[in-house]
């Protein structure tokens, strides 16, 4: 019996673009081509490759054969579908994450959805306009966001940064509060499409560049291109940089983020699908299309622009330096270059956008199924919690601290322990043969007999090795920081306090299922 208003799709398109939507953002545009050019180009696409084939695709087809599993009994949220997989008290409380993570996610992604779209809004009225110097674009990104100082941004709030962080915030609560079919698929069915003409218009205007610096002729557009694809022994020989244990783990990391597996979205989007509908052709097709974005669009737009203008070393830093002060740098040397930072950036903010609408539906899910609320009530909630949270971020904004906070221990930290969790319950628990039957049901194409395999011994060790080796290398450095700063300790209380209600809710509702159930574990 179905605990929850049943909402659903409109058909397949709609929950591939969703899916897609909700993997698609700033990490296919901004941190993959980022990790590519600091690991040697071509040899990064080694491991990255290797890990979309040991994770991303079998953990992306596990998602969608639990989550179409549990949406058939009656369960649209990671506690809900995981207590049905596993008959045991502790199940619903290990499917805390599957809520947890996504809404802490969506506190700070909506901050930097808000930069993406002020940029646009910039480069639109002409006031992008500073000049070549590069120092006058960091200034320009530390005064936007705040950096200086906490609460800076709330010390003007009839400027741009705070007028367009509520604009998202609103936007985000009207498109969720519509729902699946009404809302986020509408959105997606619109920004996606878009979403791909801005892309490539960018690539384009990139790829027609060729050598605007005839002084430098080994500036092109084909060694762009050669800078984000070619193997380059930077240290040592091919083999030395391919034996380079963190790249290996840099690349499963980003597969996690740019397909959105392990965040709790993805099962709770393919629980409203029917028992015979297609998951296997779905989840495959939601995982090439991000890929296309990634790899076509991403990796060839941001280093070779770059590279073009600035050389080589431009292409150093991180996501935040490249995206919003190398790149705007970039523009002011590029011929229409005003055209191209708005396409970029209103590219950038549908991205986030499609992405962040995905983040706060399984809570809302569970709100509705768990504790009885109705849509309109759960929305609110989420909302509520999700503002409170981003206004903390907004608040301790100085050198980003709170949103850093947040990134390492919800967004890495958090993704990989709730991605092992669920691989062993759906490889040991539910049954990789069950879980292939599943993938079976309905299918328009044959997922591979070896999947099972994969997604029971394989991916499981794959996980916990990079995650001992990620932990290992950057576990110490956040704890001396909790130690010695102020903000991080704030940023982790206000996290437990999160977390417990979170864990309070469950323990509601897993009262309220017994109750209904007649007193059933």
């Amino acid at each position: 019996m179905s605990r929850t208003p049943q909402e659903s799709w409109s058909g397949k398109i709609g929950v591939i673009l969703a899916v897609t939507g909700s993997a698609v953002g700033l990490g296919n545009f901004l941190r993959f081509p980022g990790l590519a050019a600091q690991y040697d180009g071509g040899i990064f696409m080694i491991p990255y490759f290797v890990s979309l084939l040991l994770l991303g695709l079998p953990l992306a087809w596990s998602e969608w054969a639990l989550g179409r599993y549990g949406g058939t009994q009656g369960f649209h949220s990671a506690p809900g579908i995981f207590r049905v997989v596993w008959k045991n008290r502790a199940a619903p409380y290990l499917g805390v994450l599957g809520l947890f993570v996504p809404v802490i996610i969506y506190t700070y992604y909506i901050f930097i959805e808000s930069w993406c779209l002020g940029y646009a809004w910039h480069y639109l009225t002409g006031s992008m306009n500073l000049g070549f110097d590069p120092a006058a674009y960091g200034t320009f990104f530390k005064n936007y966001t705040g950096m200086e100082s906490n609460a800076a941004v709330f010390s003007n709030p009839l400027g741009t940064p705070f007028i367009f962080l509520a604009l998202c915030i609103a936007l985000n609560f009207f498109f969720i509060h519509r729902g699946l079919s009404r809302g986020i698929e509408i959105v997606c069915l619109w920004a996606m499409p878009i979403l791909a003409i801005c892309a490539g218009l960018v690539l384009l205007r990139v790829l027609t560049l060729g050598t605007p610096d005839l002084a430098k002729p080994e500036l092109n557009v084909l060694n762009g291109l050669g800078e984000m694809w070619n193997p380059r022994a930077s240290h040592g020989n091919f083999w030395t940089s391919l034996a380079n244990g963190k790249m290996w783990m840099e690349a499963a990391g980003q597969i996690f983020f740019s397909l959105s597996i392990c965040l709790g979205v993805i099962i709770t989007y393919a629980s409203y699908l029917r028992k015979n509908d297609d998951i296997a052709l779905s989840s495959t097709t939601a995982v090439a299309g991000n890929e296309f974005f990634e790899v076509a669009l991403g990796g060839m737009i941001t280093i070779p622009a770059a590279f073009i203008f600035l050389g080589a070393s431009s292409t150093s830093g991180g996501t935040f330096a490249l995206g919003f002060n190398t790149l705007p740098l970039v523009f002011a040397h590029m011929p229409l270059g005003q055209a191209v930072g708005f396409f970029w950036f209103f590219l950038l903010f549908l991205a986030a956008i499609a992405s962040s609408l995905s983040m706060l539906q399984p809570a809302i899910a569970f709100l509705q199924e768990g504790l009885g609320f109705s849509r309109t009530r759960a929305v609110f909630t989420l909302c509520g919690v999700g503002t409170a949270g981003t206004l903390f971020v907004v608040w301790f904004s100085k050198n980003l601290a709170a949103l850093d906070t947040f990134d390492f221990w919800i967004g890495t930290f958090g993704i990989f322990v709730l991605a092992i969790i669920q691989t062993l319950i759906f490889g040991w628990i539910f049954g990789a043969k069950r879980g292939l039957e599943e993938l079976d049901q309905g299918a328009d194409i044959r997922v591979p007999r070896i999947f099972p395999f994969i997604i029971k011994y394989v991916s499981p060790v794959y996980l916990l090795a990079i995650f001992t080796l990620w932990a290992w290398q950057k576990m110490g450095s956040y704890v001396q920081s909790f130690i010695e700063d102020a903000t991080v300790r704030w940023s982790i209380i206000f996290l437990i306090a999160a977390l417990t209600l979170f864990l309070w809710w469950i323990r509601i509702a897993v009262r309220r299922w017994r109750a209904q159930e007649g007193g059933a574990p």
